[in-house]
């Protein structure tokens, strides 16, 4: 979880640093408004794809934990049935 909040920090840090230097450069407004439009919606796209990597990390870990669980009951089941053979021959 801290991992993902540093990449998130990060990335945002980037964006506002990457839009406070495009409004102290000198040049006309309408490329102004442009670059920090352009900047803006490549650290949207970053940011998407980083929270959807970790959306993937995390559901790749759900589905582990999922089947390790699944695995858990079998061999619960399994070890029950030894026991009920045991105790009713």
């Amino acid at each position: 979880m801290k991992t993902s909040n540093v990449v998130l920090g990060v990335v945002g840090g980037l964006a506002v640093g990457a839009i406070l230097g495009v409004l102290f450069a000198p040049d006309k407004g309408t490329n102004t408004r442009k670059k920090i439009l352009d900047r803006a919606n490549k650290a949207k796209d970053d940011l998407k794809d980083g929270f959807d990597d970790y959306l993937d990390s995390l559901s790749e870990k759900y589905n582990s934990l999922v089947k390790s669980g699944e695995d858990l009951l079998e061999k619960g089941k399994e070890e029950l049935q030894t026991l009920e053979g045991k105790v009713n021959p």
